[in-house]
């Protein structure tokens, strides 16, 4: 009896230590898998301008045609916006969501399915197929831009209902994807046997807990987890993180830390301290609420003196993403352009909305404008002059001339005395509004001017 005992001990060790190889040559596998999908794309992307430089493309609007279209649609843009100047281009959420082929992403089901998967009432997302992504994503790193991939972690939809012991009723909280990867049930989202709650939950939706092991695993730490397979499968170069409200500054910080690649956070608040602490706790960079609210009043209200408001960028220039309308905000809308050449010509990292380049707004000015950003735009911040119609600000410089921008929201033309960077120079209007091609005193000072609702740009000839 004690021989066969010692037998089945024996057998029973043998099969687990067999499971335990298999599973240990599957994630061997791969890791090898892993490591040459990393390897090319790393070849691939050693000629991309650099993410926090140049111009980012906000590369959707609120509810984009359906029908499967709209990668192949950006797929055309792309020579033309890196030529113009653009460094990157963000991308509305891609993976499978709730409305399937109707919706814009908000609502995340399957974070694996990019267009691949009969779920949710299509195999496409309403952007298109999964090849169709790869295919607009390998073609702007062909051109250099970036591709920033939006991340809604915060929130899930389309679960199937289960019981819920945490809730004592029924929770759409089991969510058995297609793809068969980050499978959830109730014990991943708020209230679970860890906590009820977190900082924030949105629209209702299963409120994912970011502290549970397993959501960590599989939204940065696994080697097939969320960010890598969207970094290393899929090619999206940074992030922009949804909501982020919703959780801790850590779980930005962690995948970030885990997955690497420009982030930045949409912190809707107008309180550039709130903004700055925020970016300081995730170490990553923010969208300039404080900014945009301060142009919004300055425009809407004719009175430029907002612009000496407090914003992100006059605290964290390096943490700044700057915006003068996005999928969620259009309130500029008397003084457009008047706030591109803020932007434009001020520190931060600045975003243009797809709408206002190729659809609503002069693309020549901003076309302008982007090479101005990213040839003349340089160096600290000085603001020369302003009151309710004026603005004057003074790039200082750093390897390269520096600026001066003169906004002029009158009927009329206007002219300033400013002092300026240089020394007995020609300087000239780089927006062409301005014919004058004046030369700065020994001072450094010299007479400019801007054009009614308009702007001038000023450097050295």
């Amino acid at each position: 009896m004690k021989i066969f005992k010692i037998y089945y001990f024996l057998i029973l060790l043998l099969l687990l230590s067999s499971c335990n190889k298999e599973e240990l040559l599957k994630e061997d596998v791969n890791s090898i898998e892993h490591t040459s999908k990393t390897s090319d794309l790393s070849k691939q992307r050693t000629g991309l301008k650099s993410i926090g430089s140049g111009v980012m493309m906000q590369a959707f609007y609120w509810n984009v045609p359906a029908g499967g279209t709209w990668w192949d649609h950006l797929n055309t843009k792309v020579a033309d916006w890196s030529n113009a100047g653009f460094s990157s281009i963000w991308l509305p959420p891609a993976s499978k969501a709730q409305n399937g082929p109707f919706s814009m992403g908000y609502d995340p089901y399957d974070y694996y399915d990019f267009g691949e998967y009969n779920q949710k009432g299509s195999i496409e997302t309403r952007f298109g197929s999964k090849d169709e992504l790869v295919s607009l994503i390998d073609n702007a790193h062909e051109y250099g831009l970036s591709v920033i991939a939006d991340i809604v972690i915060n929130h899930n939809s389309g679960g199937d209902s289960e019981q819920n012991i945490f809730t004592g009723g029924s929770t759409y909280t089991d969510f058995d994807t297609a793809s068969g990867l980050f499978n959830r049930s109730q014990y991943d989202f708020h209230p679970n046997d860890f906590h009820s709650s977190d900082t924030g939950s949105f629209g209702g939706f299963p409120d994912l807990c970011h502290h549970k092991t397993w959501v960590q695993d599989w939204l940065w730490n696994r080697t097939n987890s969320v960010g890598k397979y969207y970094r290393d499968v899929i090619g999206f170069d940074g992030w922009r993180f949804d909501y982020v409200k919703g959780f801790e500054p850590w779980v930005v910080k962690n995948w970030k830390n885990a997955v690497g690649g420009f982030s930045v956070g949409e912190y809707w608040d107008a309180n550039a301290a709130t903004l700055d602490w925020w970016t300081t706790q995730a170490e990553v960079s923010a969208f300039d609420f404080a900014c945009y609210y301060k142009m919004r009043d300055a425009f809407a209200n004719n009175d430029l003196t907002h612009l000496n408001g407090d914003m992100l960028w006059k605290r964290n220039a390096k943490n700044a993403v700057t915006f003068v309308t996005n999928h969620d905000t259009n309130e500029i809308l008397d003084g457009k352009m008047l706030a591109y050449a803020y932007i434009l010509t001020h520190e931060g990292y600045p975003a243009i909305f797809y709408r206002d380049y190729e659809e609503w707004l002069n693309k020549e000015r901003l076309n302008n404008l982007i090479w101005i950003h990213n040839n003349l735009a340089s160096g600290s911040t000085n603001i020369l002059y302003v009151d309710d119609n004026e603005y004057i600000a003074r790039r200082n410089g750093k390897n390269a001339a520096g600026l001066v921008v003169y906004i002029n929201n009158t009927t009329s033309w206007k002219e300033r005395w400013i002092e300026t960077n240089w020394y007995s120079k020609t300087i000239k209007d780089y927006t062409g509004h301005s014919s004058w091609q004046p030369v700065t005193q020994s001072d450094k000072w010299v007479k400019i001017q801007a054009p009614p609702k308009s702007y001038s740009v000023w450097s050295v000839k």
